[in-house]
């Protein structure tokens, strides 16, 4: 009578475990995302069934989930400003020419 208790435990178990595991390769695979140098991404938990044009990079859950990678755009950066102000150097033979070219 108590025997199916055993198999439905274990089946609860298991899930749980599934989404942990998710989880935990999702922090893996953000980590190893971060490393690599990537600044603004995204990495989720999707269904398998589930479409996306995400790139597919693992999956978890006996196969039932998939994680998927996107990478946004980031805003561009600006130039750095030019100053305006003449190049002062100062050369070997200690003349300080101010476009910044030295005679040889």
């Amino acid at each position: 009578m108590k025997s199916w208790l055993i198999p439905f435990a274990w089946l609860l178990a298991t899930g749980a475990s599934a989404a942990d595991n998710c989880e935990a390769l999702r922090g893996e695979i953000e980590a190893r995302i971060r490393a690599g140098g990537v600044a603004s991404f995204t990495v989720a938990v999707l269904d398998t069934e589930q479409p996306t044009s995400a790139r597919v990079v693992g999956s978890c859950a006996m196969g039932r989930k998939k994680i998927v990678y996107t990478v946004h755009d980031s805003p561009a950066e600006p130039a750095p400003a030019r100053n305006a102000a003449p190049i002062l150097t100062e050369c070997r033979d200690g003349s300080t020419p101010v476009d910044g070219r030295c005679s040889r």
